[in-house]
């Protein structure tokens, strides 16, 4: 029986069958003329004066060929070579491995998801395995050989590192901007209306709040290369070790704090919806209570009338009692729409209860009526307030913040909604078989082929003259991020706010793995190995970058289409300040 061979493995196994030739190929032995004594006969020409009975070979000089120029096989038997073609081919060859690594951590990931769910699987290890391939190569370029050669191979680690974060939040970042643009009205862009075109102001990308949160999450993360470059800063060179130590320490801190969020975030975000619940309830009733009254609520300097309200709470007391029962409380809200929040007047009437009933007699006397609309009252003040509103004697002011606390309850609700939708798994087995598979795949392929992914970039260096970290900046990130640039662009595509919240998510997710995760890895090798730190101007790109973008998108959930020329113009500007900073002014 013929065996059957996955159409996933095809590609590997061929690639395997083409370096194993070029293996062969290359332990072959280049034969040359050394000395007239150790003649090689054709055994055809005849031999005479003009004709010696032996192949004239050219010598070293002429061929071009020196011992010098002899290359160092990885693992002994991967294949190696001293031309920069030659190189370029294996860079190929070898990023291209580690795209399908990439790409089978990412499928096994997303299948484990299904399975598990979130938490621990979607909090610890799918962040970590995503990551996983640009920390091998980082891991493998400090470890290679002697304190020489692992000092000149860490600048491949370097430029990956800096490399994948500027890509995935300019070029990619700015990409999603422009394939999932929709038309923006109100400052929000309309799910699947896109008739504007290359409207630079109005059309764009809408996003929800958490989504804000890992932007500022993002910032964060840069905390370890600004301790890093203290000694830099200050212009000292005893201190720059134990700098390293310093960070590596609040960078292991950062990851932790990291994974322990998204952990706990589900539960985090419940608690915040239930707090924007409350609030839709506080605002919505202060609305209602304000059309009810029979006279300003608010006085003109924004203080509650107290008198306007107690007419109010005789009003509503319909048995005359002193006292507001809960059917009393029910009748008053039911004008009140609370459908769009999925809650009834039950629910509302529970948590108006629980801020005013103080005396727990269920319910609620003058001086609880006035002291509980007095104490929501100032709540909305401070809410408006925070918005730039001070008329306070206007409707207007209850309106913008009730609006605005609906918006926010939309856009919490959409992760909780997309949880709800999830179909379960047909062969819950099979599907977890599959990850493993594909997971374990994965790693074997990055741990296997990271090392000569880095002998080839350093070797390419050589040959050419070209700086390792301009090639790891700008090549190797195509190979380790080239699965999370394509799922992103893919979501963004569908031009909904749900699925650019995950694919903006997801940027800033995996750029705060790079400064936390693979950052620590980095730190370690320089901190155990002694090797000298002297990354200042790719630290400073990494920092702009970082406090740029992620400040941009901490403080704003709608991004016109202009938003994406600036960050597409962040990547030139990152490789022309790496070169002025280092070739012209020599930080390096």
């Amino acid at each position: 029986m013929a065996m059957k061979v996955p159409l996933f493995l095809l590609p590997l196994l061929l690639i395997l069958l083409l370096l194993s030739d070029a293996a062969v190929v290359h332990s072959s032995r280049p034969v040359f003329e050394s000395q007239l004594s150790d003649p090689i006969s054709d055994g055809v020409t005849p031999h005479g004066p003009r004709n010696p009975p032996f192949l004239e070979l050219l010598r070293p000089a002429a061929s071009g060929y020196s011992s010098s120029e002899s290359c160092e096989e990885t693992y002994g038997f991967m294949p190696c070579t001293s031309t920069w073609l030659g190189n370029l081919f294996l860079i190929l060859v070898y990023g291209y491995l580690m795209y399908l690594a990439a790409t089978f951590l990412s499928g096994g990931s997303e299948l484990l998801l299904e399975i598990l769910g979130p938490g621990i699987v979607g909090g610890l290890f799918l962040p970590m395995l995503g990551a996983l391939p640009d920390a091998m190569l980082i891991l493998v370029s400090g470890l290679s050989g002697s304190t020489e050669t692992a000092q000149s191979q860490v600048s491949v680690g370097m430029g990956l590192l800096a490399g994948s974060t500027v890509m995935l939040i300019t070029v990619i970042w700015g990409t999603c901007v422009v394939v999932g643009k929709c038309d923006i009205e109100n400052s929000v862009a309309l799910d699947k209306q896109d008739t504007r075109g290359l409207n630079l102001t109005g059309s764009g990308v809408s996003t929800d709040i958490w989504t804000s949160y890992a932007a500022g999450i993002m910032v964060i993360s840069v905390v370890p290369f600004i301790i890093v470059q203290v000694p830099q800063i200050l212009g000292s060179t005893s201190g720059r070790h134990l700098a390293v130590l310093i960070a590596l320490i609040a960078s292991l801190f950062l990851l932790v704090a990291y994974c322990l969020y998204q952990v706990f975030q589900p539960w985090i975000q419940r608690r915040k919806l239930a707090y924007v619940e409350h609030k839709h309830v506080i605002f919505g009733f202060l609305r209602h209570i304000r059309k009810r009254a029979l006279g300003k609520l608010l006085t003109d300097d924004g203080e509650l009338d107290k008198e306007m309200v107690e007419k109010l709470f005789r009003t509503i007391d319909e048995n005359g009692d002193g006292y507001l029962n809960a059917a009393e409380l029910k009748a008053l809200v039911l004008g009140i729409h609370f459908e769009e929040l999925d809650l009834d007047e039950e629910d509302a009437l529970t948590k108006i209860m629980k801020d005013f009933d103080t005396s727990n007699d269920y319910q609620l006397d003058r001086r609880e009526f006035v002291e509980g609309i007095s104490k929501w009252l100032n709540r909305a003040k401070m809410a408006g307030a925070a918005s730039g509103l001070r008329n306070y004697g206007t409707m207007k002011f209850l309106d913008f913040v009730h609006h605005q606390t609906k918006r926010e309850h939309q856009q919490l609700r959409m992760d909780d909604q997309s949880e709800e939708d999830a179909e379960g798994i047909e062969n819950p087995k099979r599907t977890t078989l599959k990850a493993v598979l594909l997971l374990t795949l994965g790693t074997v392929i990055a741990a296997i082929f990271a090392d000569p992914l880095v002998d080839a970039v350093d070797n390419f260096s050589d040959a050419t003259s070209i700086p390792t970290f301009f090639i790891s900046f700008i090549a190797l990130p195509l190979a380790t991020n080239s699965s999370e640039a394509v799922s992103a662009i893919i979501f963004a595509t569908r031009k909904k706010q749900k699925t650019s919240s995950l694919t903006f998510s997801e940027l800033y997710g995996a750029v705060t793995m790079n400064n936390v995760l693979c950052l620590s890895v980095f730190l370690a090798i320089v901190y155990i190995r002694g090797l000298t730190w002297d990354f200042s101007a790719e630290v400073l790109i990494i920092l702009i970058i970082c406090i740029v973008m992620g400040t941009f998108g901490s403080f704003r959930t709608t991004f016109p289409l202009w938003t994406s020329l600036i960050a597409f113009a962040l990547y030139p500007f990152s490789l022309a300040l790496v070169y002025v900073l280092d070739y012209v002014l020599g930080w390096s």
